[in-house]
């Protein structure tokens, strides 16, 4: 009987204040400006004992109203580029970079044209 007493306890200790819109809103675009996308975000904040879900806009409407949305397929493909870039520079004899270079280049022309960003 004692263990089940301490356990209801231990799960009682562990609820949390909400926070307000504004304050949610203000922790999100605070992770926002230090480079995180809004899936990191949300994972972040779940971490923390916050759910996104518990308030009225998604992570991704406020980073877009903000101006600070990165759309994550096409960072993590930019990410990629970049390592493999950088590999081959220093590796010029790796064929299989220099393909898997060209490859991922790509796929990042293809994701752009599919979200409308323009291709530099």
């Amino acid at each position: 009987m004692a263990d089940k007493e301490t356990k209801k306890s231990k799960k009682q200790g562990k609820t949390k204040k909400k926070m307000t819109q504004a304050e949610f809103e203000k922790e999100v675009i605070k992770m926002a400006d230090s480079g995180m996308t809004c899936e990191k975000i949300g994972e972040k904040l779940r971490q923390k004992g916050i759910h996104p879900k518990e308030y009225k806009k998604k992570i991704s409407n406020i980073l877009k109203k903000e101006s600070k949305y990165i759309n994550p397929d096409l960072k993590n493909v930019e990410e990629k580029l970049n390592k493999i870039k950088a590999h081959y520079e220093n590796n010029k004899q790796d064929k299989k970079a220099m393909r898997e270079k060209d490859r991922i280049f790509s796929q990042l022309r293809k994701l752009k044209k599919h979200f409308g960003v323009a291709i530099k």
